[in-house]
């Protein structure tokens, strides 16, 4: 018996039948269920005919296009494939033969099938994959679209904030300022401790508004800097003069050392950069417990000058060492820690590391932290790591920022590898 003269139409209602029930089809669904299956039926028996698959897979296409329960999310549902659909009709094929047609007759229909089943069944692997990494990807980009509005809408807080709380800070400020001088005149001691402990709290707010405009500035890339001749060991000695007090009191340890390229003259703003490594030295401070040690040293490389301020604090775990850059970043449970810019573990809006990671970045220069793990008994420590370039006079103009920037890979790649480490440790 040919190809030709097997009488596919007649083998509908039985692999109709065999498909619902092989699909699990409860009733209500059945109804508009019917009408898809014999469409696929009617191009299953032309494919077969004809040797084309064409009409097969554009049906295949607009079954997984419109399948709803191919998504990348979790259910509890039972996943829904057409992958799976198709096998399922395989079988339901080979039954409904069996049933239908004598045993030659269902054995020459199912030669026939073999290369259909053949090319439909990695079709419909491959199409479904494909649909699920665009589906994937389209979620991915919306994810992206809705974290940069979330992050331009926290910006735009920041910067709304910070302006909206220097008025009424001025006036707290100019009226302390004159009740302090009424205060002195009358000899009043108590209520002049009293008011230095808000002219205190003013002060520190002061010092988050400020934080929070340069984190504005730094975002937009509007942080001007005024490029001055400096000297890093300078700039380190007058960081350990500021915090001796606060050292001292936590019975911490500050080692400055002299390391190569600590003397030598070099363009930055003094300001922003005492302001960055004042954030690094605030932070280890804060994550090294009482009796604990920090250094302050570094290297010379090629074009750049390298600093190394390492702690023997609690570490950080290799998850958060990314995210400790981002604003408003705090690790751990803020319920639990301190308010204080220096007692352990104190607390903080989250602004002092992408502040330091935006003026570093200003200078042309990187930042990385280093650190084995998070540990509060073991106290692992952690190693910041800035890079800023040597230059030789101010930089003027974006050539000079190029130049920096091809010198900043040049040196990343030289030195890709080495251990972070001063040579004579």
């Amino acid at each position: 018996m040919s190809q030709g003269s097997l009488a596919w139409n007649t083998l509908q209602p039985t692999w109709l039948k065999e498909a619902l029930v092989e699909l699990d089809a409860p009733p209500e669904q059945r109804r508009w269920l019917r009408p898809v299956l014999k469409e696929f039926f009617a191009a299953l028996v032309r494919a077969i005919e004809t040797h084309h698959f064409t009409e097969l897979e554009n049906l295949l296409r607009r079954w997984i296009a419109n399948n709803p329960d191919q998504t990348d999310e979790p259910s509890e549902a039972p996943s829904f494939s057409i992958f799976q659909v198709v096998v399922r009709l395989q079988q339901a094929t080979y039954r409904a033969l069996q049933r239908a047609w004598p045993g030659d007759q269902a054995v020459q229909a199912q030669q026939a099938l073999l290369p259909v089943w053949a090319h439909l069944l990695p079709f419909a692997a491959r199409e479904e994959m494909r649909e699920r990494i665009k589906r994937v990807n389209r979620r991915w980009e919306e994810v992206q679209r809705e974290k940069e509005q979330l992050h331009q809408a926290k910006l735009t807080f920041i910067s709304v904030a910070a302006h909206e709380l220097r008025t009424p800070l001025t006036v707290i400020e100019g009226y302390s300022a004159i009740l302090r001088e009424a205060l002195e005149r009358l000899g009043n001691e108590q209520l002049l401790n009293y008011l230095e402990g808000i002219l205190r709290g003013a002060d520190r707010i002061r010092e988050i508004v400020n934080d929070l405009v340069d984190i504005s500035l730094i975002h937009a890339n509007l942080l001007e800097l005024s490029f001055q001749p400096l000297w890093l060991n300078r700039l380190f000695q007058s960081l350990a003069l500021e915090f001796t007090s606060v050292l001292q009191e936590r019975n911490q340890t500050l080692e400055v050392r002299e390391f190569p390229g600590s003397d030598r003259l070099l363009y930055g703003d003094p300001e922003r950069l005492y302001q960055a490594f004042g954030h690094l030295l605030s932070n280890a401070i804060k994550f090294t417990p009482d009796g604990g040690r920090i250094t302050i040293d570094g290297r010379l490389l090629p074009g750049f000058v390298e600093v190394i301020i390492q702690d023997t604090g609690i570490g950080i775990a290799p998850e958060d060492q990314e995210y400790i850059f981002d604003f408003f970043a705090r690790l751990g449970n803020p319920l639990t820690h301190s308010s204080s810019k220096t007692k352990f573990k104190g607390g903080g809006p989250g602004l002092g590391l992408p502040m330091t990671k935006g003026i570093i970045e200003a200078h042309g220069g990187t930042i990385w932290v280093e650190s084995p793990g998070h540990d509060e008994a073991r106290c692992p420590g952690s190693t910041f790591h800035v890079l800023l370039p040597l230059y030789d006079e101010p930089p003027q103009t974006d050539l000079a920022h190029l130049e920096m920037y091809r010198r900043l890979a040049e040196t990343l790649r030289l030195t890709e590898g080495e251990p972070h480490e001063h040579p004579t440790r």
